[in-house]
């Protein structure tokens, strides 16, 4: 209902505007020539200058009818500004100066007292109903800039809810819907006041028009390659303008600005300890990564039990063997027959396609079985729970295998294996001509209760099918082509590969607990012992954010002194 409750809106202020300029004062219309702002300050002086502060009201609320910028293409946003929103919205103003000119006793209520009366009551109804949309569209954007913050790294892990199968990237966050509630009617409670509310509000905004300027200078430089000085001319002369409102509404903190303010250095406080946290747990990954000489010297077998399965340890190291796989197997000396290191990467870029998600190398030579696979998402991408992960990490790994077997120079010497990636297709798992998947159907774990006749179990399991796609009701046999012909090798580590899927896979994932050192300072101490704990303890686990399978989870222990 977004399009035509905002579209209706927009027609209804256009037209009370053009009654009103008609009606009161049609010589209104020459206010738009430029020679007037400049006979203003002229007059005004300083006083002018500072009523931009004001003025920079009349276009906040706009932004709502277009914030979710990731629901709409750079086109559409253009032709609704032009043909739309900017139309509107002057007509709507010089009708309200229209009125005003003959009506000064109006100005505190200016908008609804200049609607007609015939068509006051629709008009309540369709701004009511306007605003409601509008935050809406807000706090849909805010939704998706705490998921893209996440997916960087800059943002505690949230709880996102995928509301719809068919609109891209349409999310609900519980956590953050909540926050702004409370934030909502704390600061409508607490001020109580329209015009310190609109302070607030004109700061906020005047300070997100000078940083967007910014940072589109600094895109028109090094994403589309222009010249300095073209990026030079776009800052300085919107970076003016913007300036004098900024200006204007700096003025404004005392009465009420102050709050933005307050809120963005509570945001940015937590936005930075948590990235500073992760920062120090990646960098302590780094230097105590396992030497490979430590696992070619333990032979194929690492001097433990390989039990049948595939293990699947989580890790943030993109190369190396790290600290949490010593430790296992120093505290149990047993794994799987196939290890994958698996790394979970967000890209900087908003989607990454199926056929590129997948990058696999072989840590140790052919007879370790152990692989390292980097999966790549956009910070835009959408990882869902639908069961396929293990098929399309088997189907690359398989893929990874036939493909090392035609490039000699993955054939090197026993050092150099690891760090060396292919990027595997996984898109289909059907159109791999390496091994080939059958779909068998999977009945086995909802018969029980479809059998059942009582009524609380048939509730659960409408709304478990609800929650869980029907595809993770199919079970994905593997097996090797019948008349390909393939070495020998390749062939055994293709079935072991096969009989390990076939006998289930393990997440071994690590359960950090980040302290900082004795000797580190006291801010150090209070950032990491204090906010990073207080933020990894009340935010979603990894291995909930990943949609890891609890039943199949091991987590192991780590105290990590950065």
């Amino acid at each position: 209902m977004f399009a035509p409750i905002v579209m209706l809106w927009l027609i209804s202020i256009f037209c009370v505007g053009l009654y009103n300029i008609i009606h009161w004062n049609p010589k209104v219309v020459s206010a738009i020539y430029p020679y007037y702002i400049i006979k203003f300050f002229r007059e005004t002086g300083r006083d002018g200058w500072i009523s931009l502060g004001g003025i920079l009201l009349s276009i906040t609320g706009t932004e709502a009818m277009y914030a979710d910028l990731g629901h709409f293409t750079a086109v559409s946003i253009r032709l609704a500004f032009v043909f739309a929103i900017y139309p509107c919205l002057v007509v709507q103003y010089m009708g309200q100066a229209a009125f005003l000119s003959r009506n000064l006793h109006s100005i505190p209520n200016s908008f609804f007292e200049s609607i007609p009366d015939p068509v006051f009551w629709p008009i309540f109804v369709v701004a009511t109903l306007s605003a409601v949309v509008g935050s809406q569209a807000t706090i849909t954007a805010t939704f998706s800039v705490i998921k893209q913050c996440q997916a960087l790294g800059c943002f505690p892990r949230v709880k996102i809810v995928h509301t719809s199968k068919h609109i891209y990237g349409q999310i609900y966050i519980p956590e953050i819907n909540w926050m702004l509630m409370i934030l909502t009617l704390s600061i409508t409670i607490g001020f109580q006041d329209t015009t310190l509310i609109g302070n607030a509000y004109g700061l906020a905004t005047a300070t997100l028009m000078f940083i967007t300027t910014f940072l589109v200078a600094l895109v028109i430089t090094f994403v589309w390659q222009k010249s300095i000085w073209i990026s030079g001319m776009f800052l300085l002369f919107f970076g003016i303008i913007e300036g004098a409102y900024l200006s204007a509404a700096l003025m404004k903190v005392p009465q009420g600005g102050w709050l933005p303010l307050v809120l963005s250095f509570i945001f940015m406080m937590i936005m930075y300890i948590w990235h500073y946290g992760m920062c120090l747990k990646y960098n302590f990954d780094m230097h105590n990564k396992v030497p490979l000489q430590w696992l070619l010297g333990l032979g194929p077998s690492l001097g433990i039990v390989r039990v049948p399965g595939i293990g699947l340890i989580y890790t943030e190291l993109a190369t190396g063997i790290p600290a949490i796989f010593s430790h296992f197997v120093t505290n149990l000396p047993a794994f799987h027959k196939v290890l994958v290191f698996i790394c979970v990467k967000s890209v900087p870029v908003p989607y990454v396609s199926s056929d590129e998600r997948f990058v696999v190398g072989r840590v140790c030579p052919r007879p370790y079985r152990m692989y390292r696979c980097i999966v790549r998402y956009g910070y835009k991408d959408i990882q869902r729970d639908d069961g396929d992960f293990e098929n399309q990490l088997i189907q690359s790994l398989a893929e990874f295998i036939h493909m090392e077997a035609g490039e000699p120079e993955f054939c090197t010497s026993e050092g150099s294996f690891d760090g060396r990636m292919m990027v595997t297709r996984s898109s289909s798992i059907q159109s791999g001509s390496t091994i080939i998947a059958t779909e068998i159907e999977d009945c086995s774990e909802s018969s029980s209760v479809q059998s059942s006749k009582s009524s609380a179990l048939l509730s659960l399991r409408s709304v478990y099918d609800d929650e869980n796609p029907p595809v993770r009701k199919q079970h994905i046999r593997f097996h090797l082509p019948a008349n390909q012909i393939m070495d020998s090798a390749i062939q055994e580590e293709l079935m072991d590969l096969i009989v390990a899927k076939e006998a289930g896979f393990a997440y071994i994932m690590g359960h950090s607990y980040v302290k900082a050192r004795r000797s580190s300072s006291c801010f150090k101490k209070f950032v990491i012992d204090v906010g990073y704990t207080f933020l990894r303890k009340n935010c979603r686990g990894p291995s909930v954010d990943l949609n890891i399978p609890h039943i199949n989870l091991i987590e192991v222990g780590m105290t990590y002194y950065v």
